[in-house]
């Protein structure tokens, strides 16, 4: 296997010479799939079912079941992830009801979601197409225009209580009931999440009479809002770290910005099996139609792409403090760093 990097003649030679590269990855193995659902839903049933037995019984200690639980409730939002791009198994409809389903237990839309999901795959380091599906971020001279108001609504919006606090429970519990964003692109998006609310009320109906409605609430709002914070982090590292990348449309690549704007969240292999390997975000946004699975293959056969973005969980935990786009410098900053400039 040849494990240099991909050249070219301008950035669109080599966006074709990296797609017709990851092509080879892209075939989903239908086998594989079906034991990565089986290995995801079968944990988490059966770790729900323990916890609300042990809360039910008095056992209180077995709430914390509730931490893995959220981590296979992370992991099934990731295969229905990988439906939305079509990649979990070959056929479209297949995809599609999978992901339904499953956009039933992570309180997810999935119509509604894939559709959102698609722009930001789209316009993902386009500083002239924000704003759907992506976390809002300003750049330093947009900062600096805005009112005393502005500026204070806009902090509160990067504080990391707001962030990782509110904003999770937020999205998943209150916003994904409606098609924020697309409320008026037609018919299908409020079909998606109207139906999804009442898929949701169903099973949520059944349980709090199985198991009581004080213990179900003991175990799933823990569990959703772990989950919903994880996901938030993830989605949050992928793009908002110091070398990312952002350009207007004139000098915006769709290839440049999925290599670049996208991070190598180099996590412990634990973690990366219970994530989904989503952290490889850069191969995934260079190619999505490659399944998560095969991720890891990628890396493996091309090493030239593992240190594109890499960031290890340590150095994760400093790109809270980055919250605007410098242009003049080419990466995120902190406040301080964008007053510190100014002055």
């Amino acid at each position: 296997m040849d494990n240099r990097p991909i050249a070219g003649t301008d950035a669109k030679s080599e966006m074709r010479a990296w797609q017709a590269v990851l092509a080879r990855y892209r075939q989903p193995d239908p086998a594989r799939s079906l034991f990565e659902l089986g290995a995801t839903v079968v944990p988490f049933v059966a770790l729900w079912s323990l916890t609300a037995l042990a809360v039910v019984n008095g056992y209180w200690w077995g709430l914390v079941l509730t931490v893995p639980t959220a981590g296979f409730l992370v992991r099934l939002f990731i295969l229905q992830h990988d439906c939305g791009h079509g990649t979990l198994f070959a056929r479209r409809g297949v995809n599609d009801w999978i992901g339904r389903i499953i956009g039933v237990v992570t309180l997810t839309p999935y119509d509604y979601w894939r559709r959102t999901h698609a722009v930001h795959h789209a316009t993902a380091g386009n500083l002239d197409k924000r704003g759907l599906g992506d976390i809002t971020t300003l750049t330093v001279a947009e900062y600096r225009a805005l009112s005393r108001l502005g500026r204070v609504r806009y902090r509160l919006y990067r504080h990391p209580l707001v962030m990782f606090g509110l904003g999770p429970a937020w999205l998943f519990i209150c916003q994904y009931r409606l098609p924020v964003g697309l409320m008026r692109a037609g018919a299908s998006p409020w079909t998606s999440t109207l139906a999804t609310n009442l898929a949701i009320a169903a099973p949520v109906a059944g349980l709090m009479w199985l198991v009581g409605v004080v213990p179900f609430l003991l175990v799933q709002l823990p569990v959703t809002l772990m989950a919903a914070t994880a996901g938030v982090w993830l989605f949050y590292v992928q793009h908002q770290f110091e070398e990312t990348h952002w350009s207007d449309g004139e000098d915006w690549n769709f290839h440049h910005a999925a290599l670049h704007g996208s991070s190598h969240y180099d996590l412990p292999l634990p973690l990366r099996w219970i994530t989904g390997n989503i952290g490889m975000h850069h191969v995934h946004h260079l190619s999505a139609k490659v399944p998560f699975y095969r991720l890891p293959e990628v890396l493996r056969d091309h090493p030239a792409l593992h240190d594109i973005g890499r960031i290890t969980f340590i150095e994760s935990l400093r790109c809270v403090k980055l919250v605007l786009w410098d242009e003049r410098a080419g990466r995120l900053v902190s406040f301080r760093e964008a007053r510190l400039a100014a002055a």
